[in-house]
């Protein structure tokens, strides 16, 4: 009997064991199969490190040249055209005569002018002689006066006034002879204006008038029209639209290259030469001018494609392009924390090879989504894959 007890008891504890083991290898497989599951979950996910440096690269630029000086001529009198001495393409050097202008009222001015001053001296030179008589009756009168009771007072006080009433006359003749050579001079310098001269040495790009055509201020809606165009050769001003972002650290005398298409494969160079320092609230660019001497093959109004430098002071932080995704209210990357996506605002700057510069709440080091976009939601399960760095 207790033999069978003792059977009946260790079968019991065999039984036992078996099933606890089994339990145990149970819980082993479905902690294994969860945590399979949920490396499933995850998406791997290629990463690189948001790096540091000093930006320092070359932007191309579009630009506009234009002549150093460049004025349309208008004429300063009312008059006819008389002789146009030049067309377009015509070369001209400073002070020569371009045009000639006729106006017939200028020689009846003038004469009137040469009239008047002409009376004014007559009447200066009247006065001026009644005044050295009067003025000797009155040095007369009074040597006489020193011998008691030959002249009377009243007799010398009157001449005394008469030569001082001669002296204002002749004052007030000077004057009126001064008017009147400057009326002479006015005309004069009127009928100076009839000859038209070039203001600077360059060439006649546009001609818009031609003789007997009436031109001047007073001529009507024609005297509103310029005569002809001239620019400047052998000096020209490059003018260039810098953005707002690439507007620090232009140096005045710099050289930049600029190309044009007229001359493809060549590569021109001017310095920096005048700087607007201002940014045009419509444009949000800075106007730049590079001085361009002794190039008189590049002609004025071209386009030029400008190869601009940008730099900065000090260093900024990096991503690739491809790490910054933009959905309709947002621009971002994604950084990688603790096998968990995280979405980081960011704004961009300048794009420097396959890199973009980046101001936002990252830091050097960061591992960051290689691919951006907006399919990867915040706090996604990921697996990092390392990239390398950024070229």
């Amino acid at each position: 009997m207790k033999m069978l007890l003792l059977s009946a008891l260790a079968t019991g504890l065999a039984l036992a064991g078996c099933g606890g083991e089994s339990q145990t290898t149970g819980q082993q497989q479905a902690k294994t199969s969860t945590s399979t599951a949920g490396a499933a979950n995850q998406q791997t996910v290629q990463v690189t490190q948001v790096q540091s440096r000093t930006l320092k690269t070359v932007e191309s630029l579009p630009a506009q040249i234009a002549p150093y000086e460049a004025v349309d001529i208008y004429p300063k009198v009312t008059g006819f055209i008389d002789e146009l001495k030049v067309d377009r393409g015509s070369r001209v050097r400073e002070g020569e005569i371009i045009v000639r202008l006729s106006a017939p009222e200028l020689v009846a001015q003038r004469s009137q002018a040469e009239a008047a001053l002409a009376s004014a001296q007559s009447r200066l030179a009247a006065a001026q002689a009644k005044l050295a008589a009067d003025r000797a009756t009155y040095q007369h009168l009074a040597s006489a006066a020193k011998t008691p009771g030959v002249v009377a007072e009243n007799d010398l006080v009157v001449s005394q006034q008469t030569a001082a009433s001669d002296q204002a006359e002749v004052e007030a003749a000077t004057h009126n002879v001064g008017a009147a050579r400057d009326a002479v001079r006015s005309v004069s310098q009127l009928e100076s204006y009839l000859a038209i001269r070039a203001p600077f040495s360059g060439v006649v790009t546009a001609r818009y008038l031609h003789p007997g055509a009436l031109v001047g201020p007073n001529s009507g809606q024609a005297g509103a029209q310029p005569i002809v165009r001239i620019e400047s050769l052998g000096r020209l001003r490059i003018v260039v639209p810098v953005p707002e972002a690439f507007a620090t650290g232009v140096n005045l005398g710099q050289q930049v290259k600029f190309t044009v298409p007229s001359f493809p494969g060549q590569t021109f160079h001017a310095p920096i030469a005048r700087v607007s320092h201002a940014i045009d609230d419509k444009t949000r660019t800075m106007s730049v001018e590079l001085d361009v001497r002794n190039q008189p093959a590049i002609t004025p109004g071209a386009f030029a494609t400008v190869q601009w430098p940008v730099e900065r002071s000090s260093a900024t932080l990096f991503v690739p392009t491809t790490a910054v995704a933009t959905d309709l209210q947002r621009t971002f990357v994604i950084r990688v924390d603790q096998n968990k996506a995280q979405w980081v605002d960011v704004t961009t700057g300048v794009t420097s090879g396959d890199s973009i510069e980046v101001f936002g709440h990252l830091r050097v080091g960061d591992a960051v989504a290689v691919r951006g976009t907006d399919e990867l939601r915040p706090g996604s399960p990921v697996a990092p894959q390392q990239q390398n760095g950024l070229r």
